[in-house]
């Protein structure tokens, strides 16, 4: 598995929580069990009490996002490696897929899955995939949706870094807010204009009879 694909995780994490909706989907062990995904054994150690621990990384987590975003990198790397210090990863070389006739291994970095609790092992592999990215990419990618009130954190994996929300949908919903956001500016230009040639006109003279 590519260290790329862990930092998903921390996104997966992260939005498990709306605050601008007052919505949190994180409440029990079966919600932290599909995070972790069907074949993660960590998952299955997860219990009532990884689910307020869950929640105390993500905020942690969401608060990288948030540096990033607002561009004070150094904060976020701060916060970052507050998390790699606490949650440190097991890394190993894993080679369960083969790349040639005669069966050779495909040789890859994986991140062994045998923490101490559930919390512990999701915290490890998401803050390590984040890391990564961070530092393969920059901190400048690491985003949260500008359609408000979503403010979900996304990945910017585009070729010129124009990635602006955290999906297709809200991307869409912001545009056709923007288009009618114009449509009644241009609406209320023209009502001035049309009011202000109407009050610039001379008042005919009155006739005495």
């Amino acid at each position: 598995m590519e260290l790329a694909y862990y930092s998903d995780y921390a996104v997966r994490l992260v939005n498990t929580e709306e605050p601008a909706r007052n919505k949190d989907s994180l409440t029990t062990v079966d919600c932290i069990r599909e995070l972790f995904g069907p074949s993660a054994q960590a998952a299955r150690r997860a219990t009532d009490a990884d689910v307020t621990r869950f929640r105390s990384v993500r905020a942690r987590l969401r608060a990288v996002f948030e540096a990033a975003d607002g561009g004070d990198e150094t904060l976020a790397v701060d916060l970052l490696n507050s998390l790699l210090l606490e949650f440190p990863v097991n890394p190993q070389i894993s080679g369960h897929d083969t790349r040639d006739e005669d069966g050779k291994p495909d040789w890859h970095m994986h991140l062994a899955d045998h923490p101490s609790n559930a919390t512990a092992g999701f915290a490890a592999i998401a803050a390590m995939g984040l890391a990564f990215h961070l530092t393969t990419h920059g901190v400048d990618r690491l985003g949260l949706c500008e359609a408000a009130p979503c403010r979900n954190a996304y990945l910017d994996t585009s070729t010129n870094r124009s990635r602006r929300y955290c999906s297709d949908r809200c991307a869409t919903r912001a545009n056709v807010a923007a288009y009618r956001a114009r449509k009644r500016l241009e609406a209320d230009r023209s009502g001035e204009t049309r009011r202000t040639a109407e009050t610039a006109q001379p008042s005919s003279p009155s006739t005495d009879r």
